[in-house]
């Protein structure tokens, strides 16, 4: 393989992408008193753990922050490994113990700065929870409530559908907004995930983010550093000593970030202090059926795929630099690097960038995120 530059280019682009998040449509009056009304109605159960099987792979994701605990998926000799970092039961999740495994984040995920930001004229204050920053929608997150779960499907495309309604005020932000999240499995060793949120009354910036850590070599194997990826972003969003945007759009030729093509993981990350926790501009892959190609992920060990296609404009590659000694599913120990997250969405702190595709969903539209996780080997 051939090495690579290790020292980093700081030169800019000049074309930073100027595109809005592009998937809103719009809802009309009915629609938007339905979905609140349909939302106000429903009460939140005890939080449950439901499965979703197709009988090739097979999910387990909780009702508590419509988290994925578990997925089981075949290597090429149909060996089955549990391919996500959790734990064996809901407790640990619910006191906080989990570093977002596998959870959705929002109402914003990522980083906001200084927990700080001004929309319509009015200024808003957010829990801190991360440094002198506002993290993952902040101290009680969509990670930490429970959905209610709205459907659960059989058949051919089996399917769960979770939802929950964000309150005006809660965690600082501004507006009533229902959030649906539908995992499904439409063909044999692909998951897709469609997340859904209408805000009701007022604009808001929304971001949600899939937070589940990836090791396909199975969740107890050790560090991911062997794994090979691929990533469709010629670009990244640098960072400061907070790791929050610069606002640069940097090319990632001749540095530690480069994946345009193949690499391990492990090969360059002690060039990249702390490790690799960066916003990458999804600009350079193929298209189909209205997603894009993401990153490609790879385990030489059981030559498990896992293909990644989403509509968002970023996605944060974030190598579980913080995991320390975290006791998970059948008393297996992670450590730093056990897992890798591959979260698309917009682009971090993206409310007080100008230059960055607008995370701001004004009432009568509906924000949409698509990922599929295709599976192979």
């Amino acid at each position: 393989m051939e090495k690579r530059q290790k020292k980093l280019s700081r030169k800019q682009s000049n074309e930073p992408p100027k595109s809005q998040f592009p998937n809103r449509v719009s809802l009309g009056p009915r629609q938007q008193s339905r979905a609140l009304s349909l939302s106000a109605a429903s009460m939140a159960a005890e939080p449950k753990i439901l499965e979703l099987s197709n009988g090739r792979i097979t999910a387990s994701i909780a009702s508590w922050g419509a988290t994925i605990t578990s997925l089981l998926v075949p290597d090429a000799h149909g060996n089955v490994a549990d391919v996500v970092l959790g734990f064996n039961d809901l407790e640990p999740y619910m006191k906080g113990i989990s570093p977002y495994f596998g959870c959705i984040v929002g109402r914003v995920a990522n980083r906001i700065k200084d927990g700080k930001f001004t929309l319509n004229g009015a200024e808003y204050s957010l829990p801190i929870n991360n440094g002198p920053n506002s993290l993952h929608g902040g101290l009680k997150g969509f990670d930490k409530v429970v959905w209610d779960v709205v459907e659960h499907k059989d058949g051919e495309c089996p399917s769960i559908t979770f939802q929950y309604h964000s309150k005006d005020g809660e965690e600082g932000y501004p507006g009533d907004v229902t959030v649906t999240v539908m995992y499904s499995l439409p063909e044999a060793t692909t998951l897709r995930l469609d997340m859904e949120a209408i805000p009701h009354d007022k604009a808001t910036p929304i971001n949600l983010a899939q937070h589940t850590y990836w090791n396909l070599a199975g969740h107890n194997s050790g560090d991911i550093l062997n794994h090979l990826i691929q990533i469709w972003g010629k670009h990244i969003t640098p960072v400061d000593e907070n790791t929050i945007p610069t606002g640069e759009i940097m090319p990632v030729e001749g540095t530690p970030f480069d994946f345009t093509t193949e690499h391990k993981i492990g090969e360059c990350i002690t060039d990249v202090p702390g490790g690799y926790d960066h916003n990458y501009v999804l600009d350079c892959g193929d298209e189909k059926n209205g997603v894009k190609h993401a990153a490609k992920l790879r385990d030489p060990s059981s030559s498990r795929t896992l293909n990644l296609w989403t509509d968002a404009p970023g996605m944060q590659f974030y190598t579980a630099n913080y995991v320390s000694g975290i006791t998970g599913k059948g008393g297996a120990v992670y450590e730093k690097h056990a897992g890798i997250c591959l979260e698309t969405q917009g682009f971090p702190n993206a409310i007080n960038q100008p230059n960055f595709p607008s995370v701001v969903v004004q009432p009568g539209e509906k924000y949409k995120h698509t990922m599929l996780f295709e599976f192979s080997a």
